[in-house]
């Protein structure tokens, strides 16, 4: 719920994420400006030389040759490789850098902690396999990003970019080292914030709009997850570190591609028709829950968020909003404002008084801090539960799907690429769009290897309401409780997600901080069940 969704869109969120374009001047010249005098040669007669009694004729002056560079040696061209994205030659980042620990996986990438070799100096390596780049868009789309970050690079507020590398398997982006979390993650490490506080917070988020517009950049996909705290010190700066959404902004172009994520999409991006204002409404999202604890626009499935953000009014009457000054809910009401030409701008935000310093030092009720841990959903843990629970269906359940899943397996491997996927909905008769399609393909692919296997096609395509039944959920339960306690230790769960490749150490802290709401370090039946159940999608609909 609330994943990333984009007509093209290669890279998701992890922990370190990334058009400096040139614009080329065009002068076309009149062929009127360079005609010349027509000059007609007509041949006179000569009479024969005599041999050896004259000079030979003076020499015609002739045209002077074009000027050409002077050809390079044949060993200083470097030739690029066949599968080159970054249109440089292949280079090993190993040579430059350390690669060690890994500090958070995406579904297209892995982000390493590295060390640079002459300096010692720390940074976030962000490797992308070319073997996920599938299309032509995705690789793309990867270029843009790279683009994008070069020229944004060097506001405080934004990640600092250092380089990009490529081999033949994977393409590497060399970032600053946030070391101080995600937004959320932080705010609730600390157990109480005030106003003030989240003026800050949001003050330094609408600074990174505010540097996107005026750099001629529109993010697109403003969510909490996308930014990160340089250290963990009190007085840390915010960083925005994902960029893989952003384009430039084209002047009188009209954007049309729904892109974003779920409860931070503006209106008019649901309306096909949208600018940069929709960077302000997701920023504005975002103040709404860090006053809060919870979104504007709030639903069980994506569908009704997006009637919610297209209908529903802003609710300022329930908890905590009676408590919150007037001037923060005058701020969000004008960030949230649905016509984006009525909506305020990222340098009005920066005017207001509310955060130039109205904001109150009170701390914010604690209960907004409870409220938006609920709100981080852990999808890992529950996408891996729902794998495990498609194990366990009968036969009659999943007849239908596995006969499908045997169509589209086109070489008999047990895996579906996505160009089999494409092509084998397309006989089916899909309608799936192919940004769909590729949305199907990411949601499956639970183990991000590229490819999906019978028990992730089933998962993926299932029925949520056999998939969520209590008998299933006890079942997907006892799976993960291997002692039969009643609660899910940490060890357990490092056990169960090694199994499935997705055990690594900060996934498993993320996992007990975000599911386990009594703080007692495990997971209780209770808590697995509230956690499978909120935010509930659709099944994938396929025809």
């Amino acid at each position: 719920m609330g994943g990333c969704f984009s007509k093209n869109k290669y890279s998701s969120p992890d922990v370190n994420g990334y058009r400096s374009g040139t614009a080329g001047t065009g002068y076309q010249q009149s062929h009127q400006d360079y005609q010349k005098p027509s000059t007609q040669y007509t041949p006179q007669p000569q009479a024969e030389p005599e041999r050896h009694h004259q000079p030979p004729p003076p020499r015609q002056p002739q045209n002077p040759a074009p000027l050409r560079p002077a050809p390079q040696p044949q060993n200083t061209v470097q030739k690029l490789e066949h599968n080159n994205i970054l249109g440089k030659p292949f280079e090993d980042v190993k040579s430059k850098y350390t690669i060690s620990k890994e500090l958070g996986r995406g579904q297209f990438g892995v982000t390493y902690l590295c060390t640079d070799v002459a300096t010692g100096n720390q940074y976030a390596c962000k490797s992308i396999l070319k073997r996920k780049l599938v299309s032509k868009n995705d690789k793309e789309d990867m270029k843009r990003e790279v683009h994008i970050m070069q020229h944004l690079s060097g506001q405080p507020n934004i990640v600092e970019f250092k380089g990009t590398y490529e081999d033949r398997q994977s393409v590497h982006l060399i970032m600053e080292l946030c070391r101080g979390g995600e937004l959320f993650d932080s705010i609730i490490a600390q157990g109480q914030y005030s106003e003030r506080a989240a003026a800050d917070l949001c003050r330094q988020i609408v600074n990174v709009v505010h540097h996107c517009h005026f750099m001629g950049v529109m993010h697109r996909d403003l969510k909490p997850e996308n930014f990160l705290l340089s250290s963990k010190d009190e007085k840390a700066m915010l960083k925005a570190t994902d960029f893989g959404l952003s384009v430039f902004i084209e002047e009188g172009k009209v954007y049309r591609d729904i892109v974003g994520s779920a409860y931070y999409v503006a209106p008019e991006v649901l309306q096909r028709n949208y600018g940069k204002e929709i960077d302000v409404w997701s920023a504005g999202v975002i103040l709404y829950i860090l006053l809060s604890g919870v979104p504007p626009f709030w639903a069980e499935n994506e569908k009704g968020i997006f009637d919610a953000i297209l209908k529903e009014e802003v609710d300022f009457d329930s908890q905590p909003w009676p408590s919150i000054s007037h001037s923060a809910k005058d701020l969000v009401r004008k960030m949230l404002t649905k016509d984006p030409k009525k909506r305020i701008t990222s340098t009005q935000v920066l005017e207001h008084p509310w955060i130039k310093g109205q904001a109150s030092d009170k701390p914010i009720d604690s209960a907004v801090l409870s409220r938006m841990k609920q709100f981080r959903a852990m999808n890992k843990l529950k996408k891996l539960a729902l794998k495990v629970i498609a194990q366990s269906l009968s036969e009659e359940e999943i007849k239908g799907l596995k006969a499908m899943f045997a169509n589209m397996d086109t070489d008999k491997s047990g895996t579906i690429t996505y160009e089999e996927l494409k092509s084998g909905l397309a006989r089916l008769g899909s309608k799936l769009s192919e940004a769909e399609v590729k949305q199907l393909m990411e949601a499956a692919d639970v183990d991000g290897n590229g490819t999906i296997d019978y028990i992730e096609f089933i998962t993926a395509t299932m029925h949520r309401h056999k998939l969520e039944r209590d008998e299933h959920l006890y079942s997907a339960f006892q799976y993960f409780d291997k002692d039969s306690s009643g609660y899910i230790t940490r060890d357990e769960l490092e056990t169960a997600m090694k199994e499935y490749g997705m055990g690594d150490e900060a996934t498993i802290k993320e996992i007990i901080s975000e599911v386990d709401t009594d703080n007692d370090g495990r997971i209780n039946y209770d808590e697995f069940c509230a956690m499978m159940r909120s935010g509930t999608q659709q099944p994938v609909k396929l025809f």
